[in-house]
């Protein structure tokens, strides 16, 4: 069948084909229209209702699987296996039991994954530092809800939160918790969703809740007051930095660095590390310290092992004799996770919109949900005791005159007749009536009566206070403070991470620590390498090389030389000295393309050594242009291993030659000229692809051949090219030879 076509537009978007349900037509669509009636929903059910968490603190997965526990009664009943809690919350998440499960571990007590568990779990849940420690199969451990569940689910019977369906219309679910205290702050909370992610990190709980009550009693309260920072469930040090945290308190975004703790045993000569950042395990960090020792670039650790058991973390490390354990452990802090970056980025929803916000504002935001939460609850209770007060308020007439009530009911014959005649002899309504007619014979006394009528005075009384509450924002936030000072008086707990403060003597230079020694540096044409020490090379024969290779430069340097590695791709890669293993001139040396993990078909065509970045380099390109830059364009700050767009790639590269300071400079032509000019006529450019100036004018088809440094000693003999000034033709090049000989 024949394709309709859509009007052209004037900027059209890739289309694909589409078929119409039903129609046996297929049209072009647009591949924009297509993402978004496909991917758009998904994207959305994935911000909305999966990965990123409200202001109760809580995911969907977590909300469904407490809930569900606390429906089963495991809030004050004994534990149960957690395969039953699995398979009953599966009426609420349709997801498989495994999901559901490792949900449940992250939450459990056992895993020690957050400052306040949820779940109090019996059995092997994992922990959270380790990577090989996994949990035990759901048939075998067993859980109930941690008493601090309580705070969460006070008054949810109340109708203080919305309940909607659960997936197949069996049963109904809450879409937020009544949490009594700001949950979303207490425990860490870390989701991926499309196009945006959340990671909120924990607080002690004290100290969130008194932050809370300073913001409820004044809007200006300065946080840095009680809240001192994050709090973590595996302690750990923080170094304090107070415009860092100012930061993420009013924006919700910033970072905290988190150290690991220790303790020197001077007798065994051993480092123990008792407590971790969060954001890393165990193996983690042997594996990186494995790897440091095997390279040489830490020397000092003797043997590395994981002596964790059931009393908590502990990573020994054995050091050798005469080792300064804090130099070393202020040197692993920046090599290895054992200190660690904690990256916040707040983003909850709020009103089923992701919002990111600060402490400031999320304090703020959970007061609200809070009010409206009091508010219904008092409002519920409100109802509760206007109907019962009803009901006293009809029986108060009845028990005005009890034997003209007794009459009427005994002079009626129908059982129907009864409740419409108490409704007319004592001008009540039917449901005060009902609840009359109801009431047991032995009831008629003395002091049921006084009693009852006491609960109606208790009942007014109760009732306009809950009016008033209603009524007074202030009272609704007094009682918020009330039971926030319950929760820090019942679940308070001392916090674990504690401060220190970044010190100038932190900052260690890691040069310093790499073994300084003489080195000879060789790379040869095909990309190998070699590091060979001069006593090695004094007593080496002829250097070993592939069929075809030669050796293209050799430098004398130390092990601390950084290396600069330019490729014919416009990239340089970035290593040093220590990096490579010493070798011996009979051996090949190390690959250079594969030991730095080069892109496919990339291969070397300079190395330059330097300690200081100091010198310039100096490019010829096959257009006439060159162009000097600055070596220091090529330092980096960070520990960055490769650069792109590290010269012009608009002519090719000829030559490239490294200067300290200046150097003259002779050029060739594929017509025969050459040209001579000092390189103090280029001026420097600070962009590594700047395509240079023109130094070489070149008539039609003609091509920079090569390029090369004239010795000093060879200058006067070539006079008649020396130019004085650029762009210069240069001169016929009859009497040059040998220009091969003039290299360096």
């Amino acid at each position: 069948m024949a394709k309709k076509k859509e009007p052209k537009s004037q900027s059209p978007a890739p289309a694909q084909n589409a078929y119409i349900a039903g129609s046996g037509v297929v049209v072009e669509e647009k591949i924009t229209d297509t993402l978004e009636k496909n991917y758009m929903p998904y994207a959305m059910s994935v911000i909305v209702s999966r990965a990123l968490p409200e202001i109760d603190g809580f995911k969907p997965s977590h909300r469904k699987l407490l809930y569900t526990m606390y429906k089963m009664g495991l809030l004050t009943g004994n534990k149960t296996k957690s395969a039953n809690i699995v398979g009953q919350t599966m009426k609420l998440n349709p997801h498989g039991d495994a999901a559901i499960y490792e949900t449940m571990v992250r939450m459990a007590k056992g895993n020690e994954a957050l400052l306040h568990p949820y779940i109090d779990s019996k059995g092997n849940f994992g922990k959270a530092y380790s990577r090989d420690m996994a949990y035990a199969a759901p048939r075998y451990t067993e859980a109930k809800l941690a008493p601090i569940c309580a705070e969460l689910f006070r008054d949810i019977d109340k109708d203080t939160v919305d309940f909607v369906p659960n997936y197949d219309n069996e049963t109904v679910e809450p879409t937020l918790l009544p949490a009594t205290f700001p949950s979303i702050l207490v425990n860490s909370n870390v989701g991926i969703a499309v196009s945006m992610a959340s990671a909120v990190c924990s607080f002690n709980l004290t100290e969130i809740c008194e932050a809370t009550i300073g913001l409820i009693k004044n809007p200006d309260y300065n946080l840095f007051s009680v809240l001192k920072g994050p709090d973590f469930p595996g302690g750990g040090e923080m170094i304090y930095d107070e415009a860092e945290l100012e930061k993420i308190y009013r924006t919700g975004r910033g970072s905290v660095k988190i150290r690991s703790k220790y303790s020197y045993d001077p007798d065994a000569h051993c480092i123990e590390i008792t407590e971790i950042p969060p954001t890393t395990t165990i193996e983690q960090i042997k594996d990186k310290i494995v790897e440091l020792a095997k390279s040489g670039k830490v020397r000092e650790i003797s043997y590395i092992r994981d002596e964790s058991d059931l009393n908590g973390l502990k990573i020994a490390i054995d050091i050798k004799k005469g080792t300064d354990p804090d130099a070393l452990m202020k040197r692993l802090y920046k090599l290895t996770p054992l200190q660690d970056t904690y990256s916040c980025n707040f983003n909850i929803l709020v009103g089923g919109y992701p919002k990111v916000m600060g402490v400031y504002e999320i304090l703020t935001e959970w007061t609200a949900f809070r009010k409206d939460c009091v508010k219904r609850r008092v409002y519920f209770d409100l109802s509760k005791k206007k109907e019962k007060l009803h009901l006293l308020l009809g029986l108060k007439k009845i028990l005005l005159d009890i034997d003209k009530a007794i009459k009427i009911v005994r002079e009626t014959e129908d059982d129907n007749e009864v409740v419409p005649n108490l409704m007319i002899g004592f001008g009540i309504d039917e449901t005060q009536a009902e609840y009359v007619a109801e009431i047991k014979l032995r009831h008629l006394n003395k002091e049921y009566i006084l009693n009852r009528l006491a609960e109606t005075d208790q009942l007014q009384k109760d009732i306009a206070e809950m009016e008033g509450i209603l009524q007074s924002d202030k009272k609704i936030l007094d009682i918020i403070i009330s039971e926030l000072k319950e929760v820090i008086k019942k679940y308070g707990q001392p916090r674990r991470t504690q401060f220190c403060y970044s010190d100038e003597n932190d900052d260690v230079d890691i040069e310093e620590e790499i073994p300084d020694y003489p080195v000879n540096l060789f790379i040869s044409r095909g990309g190998y390498f070699k590091k060979i020490t001069p006593q090695s090379l004094r007593m080496s024969g002829e250097h070993k090389l592939k069929d075809g290779d030669i050796m293209e430069a050799s430098f004398e340097a130390t092990n601390r030389t950084e290396l600069l590695f330019f490729t014919d791709k416009c990239q340089v890669y970035k290593s040093r000295a220590s990096e490579f293993t010493e070798t011996k001139a009979s051996a090949m040396g190390d690959y250079i393309p594969v030991k730095l993990g080069f892109d496919p078909d990339e291969n070397v065509i300079s190395m330059i050594p330097t300690t200081d970045y100091s010198g310039f380099m100096f490019l010829v390109f096959e257009n006439g242009k060159a162009a000097k830059v600055p070596l220091n364009v090529f330092e980096t700050k960070t520990n960055r291993k490769k650069l792109t767009k590290a010269f012009s790639d608009k002519s090719r590269l000829v030559r490239m030659f490294f200067i300290a300071d200046n150097a003259d400079i002779l050029l060739t032509s594929t017509k025969g000229r050459a040209v001579i000019f000092n390189t103090a006529l280029v001026l420097p450019k600070t962009t590594r692809d700047t395509i240079g100036v023109q130094c070489m004018t070149l008539k039609a088809g003609a091509l920079v051949e090569n390029a090369y440094i004239v010795p000093e000693e060879k200058l006067p003999e070539m006079t008649k090219y020396v130019m004085k000034s650029i762009p210069a033709a240069g001169c016929l090049a009859k009497d040059i030879t040998d220009p091969d000989q003039l290299t360096l």
